[in-house]
């Protein structure tokens, strides 16, 4: 039977709420789903909610069930963002650090790294439509994506 899961890195969820990657550690903490050591807990796993590679299930490389997380997330009150809002929101991001401040030292290149693949090419439209020359570039995106599963 084909694995019908979407998973995604613990970015990607939170991203899904607008949060902070700390947030959601902390949300899926109150739910029993993270150790202290941020690893997912036996009840996650055995929820499907989460999946780890490595020995003994530990591992840096933990991937998150989007249909499960996102229904404890709703029903914590919390409002996923429309596709259409995350685009917009990912643009005017990467527009602004793509401008640069001499106080940030993070590159546009590397924050586009957490845009999720799905989103790139809709991002990079948006990036076009706002007269922006920035553009995450699919290539670096995707390599730096293959090189780590969270």
């Amino acid at each position: 039977m084909a694995d019908t899961h979407t998973w995604i890195s613990l970015a990607e969820l939170a991203d899904t709420f607008g949060i902070s990657t700390l947030h959601c550690n902390r949300v899926l903490e109150h739910q029993g789903w993270r150790d202290r050591h941020g690893q997912p807990t036996p009840a996650a796993l055995e929820a499907q909610a989460a999946r780890s590679h490595g020995p003994g299930g530990r591992s840096r490389h933990t991937l998150w069930n989007k249909t499960i997380c996102t229904a404890v997330f709703k029903a914590q009150g919390y409002k996923a963002r429309s596709r259409h809002q995350q685009i917009r929101q990912w643009a005017q991001f990467l527009e602004a650090m793509a401008a640069g401040s001499p106080s940030i030292s993070t590159t546009a290149d590397q924050m586009a790294e957490d845009v999720p693949q799905d989103l790139v090419p809709a991002v990079n439209d948006q990036l076009a439509a706002r007269g922006s020359r920035y553009r995450i570039a699919s290539h670096h995106h995707a390599q730096s994506r293959h090189g780590t599963a969270c």
